[in-house]
């Protein structure tokens, strides 16, 4: 089975960064910079390990094939 690992690096990258991005435009338009503190605390914890998963998942990869 081939895996497609593009796909998932988008979405660990969109959790990562993507997401705390959204959130400093909200924070910049409403003023409330709670929406940054609550998004970073929320991007590291799920952005962390979904890159790190992906990771090994690519590590793994490249492992077969050779």
């Amino acid at each position: 089975m081939k895996e497609n690992l593009t796909l998932a690096w988008i979405a660990a990258l969109f959790a990562l960064v993507g997401q705390l991005l959204f959130f400093i435009i909200i924070a910049i338009y409403t003023g409330e910079w709670r929406f940054v503190m609550w998004s970073f605390i929320v991007s590291m914890s799920v952005g962390i390990p979904s890159m790190i998963h992906v990771w090994q998942a690519q590590k793994r990869t490249n492992l077969n094939k050779n």
